[in-house]
């Protein structure tokens, strides 16, 4: 059975899937068979054929350089761009909690570490009407810890202490934090690094800098933070 970990941001645009895809792309490199999972995606392109590409497995396939089947990736594709619930309630097929683990449970009996990514931050809403699914239900649910990817901008001490005890209320493990759009030598960001981590008692565990083609974060730390 694979050792698992769940991607979660701060918010929308943080860049979660480019951190991902140099996450997978980091453990592959380093010999694991490793693989990636999300529930729900939205804001998705059509083929020529009209059925819809999953945007975000899409582009960590390319970056991480992994051989998962695309169709593996995501139970859940939206073509609009919004929330999932809201999607789905404009477009049909609500996301059903029961589909999200059956098919996370496959991807886990083929691969040694999987990577799940959430959408938005973490009071992302994924079904509303038929039923009421946040996206803290599946992190629960599947019994998996989170790292956290953030801004290294302003306003993001805010984002990050908030995102963190909202999980810890939750009772949910926080292994980490990552930090994207990081300009090394910024007076700010650097501060927001060590104010993030003496607010929340967590390592920043790697700085990614607008075009990195990979994470500074050695493969058995990584591999370590994955259970």
């Amino acid at each position: 059975m694979s050792k698992n970990i769940f991607i979660t941001g701060t918010g929308t645009d943080v860049g979660k899937t480019y951190v991902t895809g140099l996450i997978l792309k980091k453990l592959k490199e380093s010999g694991r068979k490793t693989a990636y999972y999300k529930a729900a995606m939205s804001g998705n392109e059509r083929r020529p054929d009209g059925s819809l590409i999953p945007g975000d497995a899409l582009q960590v396939k390319d970056m991480s350089g992994i051989e998962q089947e695309l169709e593996e990736m995501c139970p859940y594709i939206y073509e609009t761009a919004v929330s999932p619930h809201l999607a789905s309630r404009l477009e049909g097929n609500p996301v059903q909690l029961s589909v999200v683990e059956k098919n996370f449970r496959k991807v886990c009996e083929k691969y040694d570490y999987v990577t799940m990514e959430g959408s938005g931050g973490i009071l992302c809403p994924i079904c509303f009407d038929e039923k009421e699914i946040w996206l803290e239900d599946i992190i629960k649910k599947l019994g998996l810890s989170c790292l956290i990817i953030a801004d290294a901008g302003l306003g993001t001490i805010n984002s990050v202490v908030l995102t963190v005890e909202y999980l810890r209320a939750r009772e949910i493990p926080v292994k980490g934090i990552i930090f994207n759009h990081f300009h090394p030598g910024d007076v700010m960001e650097e501060d927001n690094l060590r104010m993030c981590e003496y607010r929340t008692g967590l390592p920043v565990l790697a700085c990614v800098k607008d075009g990195d083609s990979d994470i500074d974060i050695d493969a058995e730390v990584l591999a370590s933070l994955y259970e």
